[in-house]
């Protein structure tokens, strides 16, 4: 039991990520896009992240460098590079109606290869790897709940001993399910991803969500590229290190069943699964086969739910479709 818990407290930092990209791609997809650029644009929001912060820290100084700013700095610059890849995902699929799955696929590629040509070009600037200073290191990665709260039984570790942006996923999970639950504009949102044709005779503008759905999702989903470059790569560029994390969101939007809340737990379930390997040691079984237990459970999970036929477990129903309005 104490290795379990153990697991799930030291999955923190990976489901931390997957909060982020897990949120952004459940938002876009609530318009009816289906967005498998995700892959590329965390690569763009690790990258862009790190280079922001150390660029910041580069202009001011490390002995004058501010923490918090620089990590308003790190999340602003990850959130711009993936609403400018939101941005052309959308100009493509819903502007010029292209198919949504190549153009996905294509931003994967896209956005992996800005990320890997960017590192190595402020690598070779700064002739070595692209970081920032311990002072900062220290600041990406504080865990700032005291110690009395941290020593509860079961809880403490997994809850209380995180990184703030644990703290920012689960406010941004919540915030995300009242939007789309209680206010118009996500009501709205949801109505455009279910029936373009029926919202836009009720006069809703679909290019308008469709597009502000996608840029803002994707902003989210590369702030999660960021998280992980900043905490569990250490704040240094390692550009294989991000393989795989896009696609995990990707599936987990799928497992959660597009619902926000479902993202927090599943999320430490995925987290977990992805480092199993390092915790729970079952002799005879590579290492391969724990990690594809997360798609493995993803699989299940999408075969029960369209066995059930449960409409509130399914996606959006135009997800992936463009929408043609003289068809209407």
């Amino acid at each position: 039991m104490g290795t379990i818990i153990a697991l799930i407290a030291a999955a923190g930092t990976y489901a931390t990520v997957l909060m982020f990209g897990t949120m952004g791609e459940i938002i876009t997809e609530k318009s009816g896009n289906l967005n498998l650029g995700v892959e590329g644009i965390m690569y763009m929001g690790g990258i862009v992240g790190l280079v922001a912060a150390n660029r910041y820290e580069a202009l001011v100084g490390e002995a004058a460098s501010n923490g918090l700013i620089a990590m308003i700095v790190a999340i602003l610059g990850a959130f711009a590079a993936g609403a400018l890849a939101g941005l052309i995902f959308s100009f493509i699929t819903v502007t010029l109606r292209a198919n949504q799955n190549v153009t996905g696929l294509a931003m994967t590629t896209f956005g992996t290869g800005v990320a890997k040509f960017l590192g190595e070009v402020m690598r070779h600037k700064l002739n070595g790897y692209v970081s920032v200073s311990n002072h900062l290191k220290e600041v990406f990665s504080l865990k700032f709940m005291p110690d009395f709260l941290k020593n509860i039984p079961v809880i403490g570790p997994v809850f209380f001993n995180q990184v703030h942006f644990f703290y920012m996923g689960i406010l941004l999970a919540v915030a995300t399910h009242l939007f789309l639950t209680r206010t118009r504009t996500g009501l709205y949102l949801r109505a455009v991803g279910e029936s373009p044709v029926t919202a836009d005779a009720a006069g809703i503008n679909i290019t308008k969500y469709k597009y502000l759905a996608t840029i803002i999702g994707g902003g989210i989903s590369a702030i999660g590229g960021m998280v992980f470059t900043m905490t569990t790569a250490g704040c240094v560029w390692i550009e294989a290190s991000l393989s795989g994390i896009g696609w995990l969101s990707v599936a987990l939007v799928i497992f959660c069943t597009w619902k926000p809340l479902n993202s927090l737990w599943g999320s430490l379930l995925f987290g977990s699964l992805m480092i199993m390997y390092l915790w729970i040691i079952i002799k005879g079984v590579p290492t391969e086969i724990y990690k594809i237990l997360p798609y493995f459970v993803t699989l299940v999970v999408l075969i029960i739910t369209s066995i059930r036929n449960n409409k509130e477990k399914q996606p959006p129903a135009s997800l992936g479709l463009n929408y043609f309005r003289e068809e209407r």
